[in-house]
């Protein structure tokens, strides 16, 4: 079986374990969940915040990395950029934003590519600086009180649709064909196959990596502004669950840890997954506790169904190859 026929099975082995968990939910609670006001909420206006940070975690783990950081330069770009939005200067807010991810995301990046610290090590490093100017720049001082003009970023709609979903989908197509149908993208996906067997063969595999996380610094500032615009508000603590949630989207969506495999696409399932089990969660009133619980739970058993599919495909392969020289013979 080739791989694309493998990836395929495994996408849609995905989709139909999205389509079981919101059937099951619209059985038990259909006066609740089955509404046209709450799947609205959950896919059009939930979703896309989840789906953005996912996708940068995605690319990370797709080249044998991890990003721990992504949530506190959100914070912190958001933060540092509100001034500006709330003074109405969407030009310099903007540029502000961005400044702080692509700074924070090329840290990241030359401390994984070029120091050769572990991603998980570096990141985590960064983590705890960019969350710590947060808080210090912040000082118990939140900044309040948005044009309307800029709360229309994630309130306004254009054709029915809202703005922020049409920038989620934009994301997602210009990641999706510039990792699927360029030479960048097929490097990537070698350095997670195999980073020195990249590296002989020409890829220049430290400009990837540190494109990477720029990219995952710019998700993240997006992010945040996107939060600033829904929120009316300036707020650090805002970092919640939104980096275990991001990798838990693209781990259930069948992005593996042991990289290079996995599309933007398997991202969105994962993070449909996720949000429509804590949706369901929310709904039938449960702690907080047994939230996380749950998450942790259905995290492990992808990477188990990962490792099962994975078995599975490889059995097929190999009666495959056994009956066809058998015929030979």
């Amino acid at each position: 079986m080739s791989i694309k026929k493998q990836n395929l099975i495994d996408l849609l082995s995905r989709i139909a374990i999205l389509i079981v968990i919101v059937a099951v939910l619209a059985i038990i609670k259909t006066e609740s969940f089955w509404t046209k006001d709450n799947i609205t909420q959950v896919v059009f206006h939930q979703a896309p915040y989840i789906i953005l940070m996912a996708f940068g975690m995605s690319l990370a783990i797709i080249s044998k990395g991890i990003d721990i950081s992504m949530a506190s330069i959100m914070v912190l770009s958001s933060y540092l950029s509100a001034t500006f939005f709330q003074q109405g200067n969407y030009i310099l807010g903007t540029l502000v934003a961005v400044g702080v991810g692509v700074g924070f995301g090329m840290a990241n990046g030359i401390l994984v590519s070029k120091v050769k610290i572990e991603p998980f090590i570096a990141t985590f490093s960064i983590d705890f600086i960019a969350i710590g100017l947060a808080y210090v720049i912040c000082n118990g001082n939140y900044i309040y009180s948005f044009p309307d003009s800029f709360r229309q970023l994630t309130k306004g709609t254009i054709f029915g649709i809202p703005n922020i979903t049409l920038i989620t989908l934009a994301v997602f197509f210009i990641l999706f064909i510039f990792t699927r149908m360029t030479t960048y993208g097929r490097g990537l996906y070698s350095i997670g196959h195999n980073k020195e067997a990249a590296r002989l063969s020409g890829i220049k595999v430290d400009n990837i990596l540190i494109s990477v996380y720029v990219i995952n610094g710019v998700l993240a500032a997006l992010t945040g502004v996107m939060y600033l615009s829904r929120l009316n508000a300036a707020d650090p603590s805002i970092k919640g669950t939104l980096v275990m949630d991001s990798i838990a989207a693209a781990l259930i969506g069948g992005i593996p840890f042991g990289g290079g495999k996995g599309t933007v696409l398997n991202t969105v399932v994962g993070a449909l997954i996720i949000i429509f089990i804590r949706n369901g969660m929310n709904i039938m009133n449960m702690s907080i506790n047994w939230q996380s619980s749950v998450v942790g739970f259905v995290i492990l058993f992808s990477i188990l169904y990962e490792v099962f599919l994975k078995k599975l495909m490889a059995n097929t392969s190999k009666k495959k190859k056994i009956a066809e020289s058998i015929q030979h013979r």
